[in-house]
């Protein structure tokens, strides 16, 4: 009987150090858990795998500096992130060879030069799905030559940006010579600067939803600040009153003309102003000077369509 109760009290013990081993963050192809997402990310290299997440609210981050990781909560929307920065810029840092993030939440990200992101993506191509960013200085950040394309679908982005620093930050501030595609998802509750900012050569903006009903201190809906060709269709944009610059919806080439915008479509949008919203916004301003298309938008009273400034 003593030796009995000896091993009961040893499987007893042993237990919770197994499921502790396992951890929270587990990569799928070999079953192996981790305590921190860093160590998974780590023990990836420059291989590729995926991390699954589960459910709980998470004050950690990590650098991805090589491979293919895939970040997956094993339950869409309870794996949160939150607070927590690497790098002095995001949650997840990423300068691997790609990356894929899903259903993760990330809320709450600050740092002293305003840039405080969920996601910095550096090098790689990124898809985005079913994910959630709050109440932070920004959602996605990042770009550049090393990152072939960016895909964002099935998101939120909600209480973000800011122009209280040197530089604004914007929901997703992206930079990318190939394409960008957005779509199905949702902007809202914008807090400064721009909700999708965009750096690129070719983008597609299809069924998302802009509301700036409930935003502060905000500019554009879709700022395309050096050019930019594709399509812009099926979207439903709302103009809040609280703007800081409400001159236009969708504006082309505000800043530089280094990608060609001939032939962008803008088609089949909709968009209306909030109760109190200022009147006569362009729905598209277009600083560029080359030939935009735009057809079957629907426009509420007080929205001009085109202006070209």
């Amino acid at each position: 009987m003593r030796t009995l109760l000896l091993l009961a009290s040893v499987a007893a013990l042993a237990a919770p150090a197994t499921a502790q081993q396992r951890g929270p963050f587990v990569i799928a192809e070999t079953g192996r858990g981790f305590g921190t997402i860093g160590e998974a990310v780590e023990a990836v290299g420059d291989g590729t795998a995926t991390i699954l997440i589960a459910p709980g609210t998470y004050r950690q981050c990590a650098v991805q500096n090589a491979g293919r990781i895939t970040f997956k909560a094993t339950v869409p929307g309870k794996a949160i992130f939150e607070h927590e920065i690497c790098e002095d810029k995001a949650a997840l840092v990423l300068d691997g060879r790609g990356s894929v993030v899903d259903g993760i939440v990330f809320r709450g990200y600050e740092v002293n030069d305003g840039n405080g992101a969920g996601i910095r993506i550096e090098t790689g191509d990124l898809t985005v799905t079913n994910s959630m960013f709050l109440d932070s200085q920004e959602g996605i950040l990042g770009g550049g030559d090393g990152v072939p394309r960016i895909t964002i679908d099935r998101s939120t982005f909600a209480g973000l940006g800011q122009c209280e620093t040197e530089n604004c930050s914007h929901s997703v501030y992206l930079q990318v010579d190939g394409p960008v595609t957005v779509t199905r998802t949702r902007f809202e509750r914008g807090t400064g600067g721009h909700y999708l900012k965009l750096r690129a050569r070719q983008v597609q903006i299809t069924g998302n939803s802009f509301d700036d009903s409930r935003g502060s201190k905000t500019n554009y809906m879709i700022d395309l600040s050096e050019g930019g060709g594709g399509l812009i269709a099926n979207n439903t944009f709302v103009q809040g009153r609280n703007k800081e610059n409400h001159s236009g919806l969708i504006v082309v080439a505000a800043e530089e003309k280094t990608y060609s915008s001939a032939g962008l479509r803008v088609e089949n949008n909709t968009a209306t102003l909030a109760p109190g919203a200022p009147t006569d916004p362009a729905f598209v301003a277009d600083l560029s000077g080359q030939q935009i298309h735009l057809s079957g938008n629907k426009l509420g009273p007080g929205i001009r369509a085109f202006e070209r400034r």
